[in-house]
């Protein structure tokens, strides 16, 4: 039996460390989409989901198909994309795309079948709804109950140039469906924790409880009375995840 690799400590990364890191050293390329073509499909969509994380608000999906002759520079993971260009991005990418498609599953039903389910919905919903329908599917991750042929694809978000097309143009319409919610929720701070499970947005779960619209299956929102020791871990990884968006926005 060989013998265990022992790792040095200052050799050793956090599981949220590499989960962070690892998209940024992933290369979108064409690579699954000329694979699909060569196989026969014509319409290639990429496909995905935003909000899966949050605490409000729905589960948002897109379906985009990629102009094969016009290559969007740029793409990648929209996490680490700042806004300001993901939105140069998402303006391209309704110009340079055969078809775009946006759905969304909202907090009442990620509540009654969880967000697994709910984000599979959604994308199922994105790609019925895509004209003209496509021939393959690349998904980041899973797969959903469509006919035609699928992908899936681990971080396909980061290597798939369709599957970062939709995502940045499903982020764009995500970021736009949240902040139409924040005049209904008052006195709260969501401009900057729209995504995430934030400190600042645990902070007002606890003083003010949720709204209607947040995820009320979701542990910050029903432990939200609770006393802050709960939710400490929790501000410990959001705190992580905040600080990487700010890096990356500067």
């Amino acid at each position: 039996m060989p013998e265990p690799v022992l790792t040095s400590p200052e050799k050793q990364v956090s599981a949220a460390t590499l989960k962070i890191t690892l998209p940024e050293k992933l290369k979108c390329t064409l690579k699954y989409e000329k694979a699909a073509w060569a196989g026969g499909a014509n319409l290639v969509a990429g496909v995905d989901e935003v909000g899966r994380g949050s605490l409000f608000g729905p589960v948002v999906a897109a379906a985009v198909i990629l102009e094969p002759g016009y290559r969007i520079r740029g793409l990648r993971d929209s996490k680490l994309i700042p806004e300001k260009k993901r939105n140069e991005l998402a303006q391209k990418i309704r110009e340079h795309s055969l078809g775009i498609s946006i759905a969304a599953v909202d907090s009442v039903r990620i509540d009654q079948i969880n967000i697994y389910h709910a984000s599979r919905e959604a994308m199922l919903l994105a790609v019925q709804q895509l004209l003209p329908q496509p021939d393959h599917l690349l998904i980041d991750a899973m797969t959903v109950e469509h006919d035609c042929a699928q992908t899936k694809i681990i971080h396909g978000d980061a290597l798939s140039a369709s599957i970062a097309q939709r995502r940045s143009s499903r982020r764009w319409s995500g970021i736009g469906l949240s902040a139409s919610w924040i005049p209904r929720i008052p006195a709260t701070i969501w401009r900057r924790t729209r995504d995430t499970s934030a400190p600042k947005h645990i902070a007002a779960l606890r003083e003010r409880g949720p709204s209607q619209l947040h995820r009320q299956s979701f542990a910050p929102v029903w432990l939200s009375t609770k006393p802050q020791e709960v939710l400490a871990f929790m501000e410990e990884e959001a705190a992580l995840d905040e600080s990487v968006v700010e890096v990356g926005e500067a």
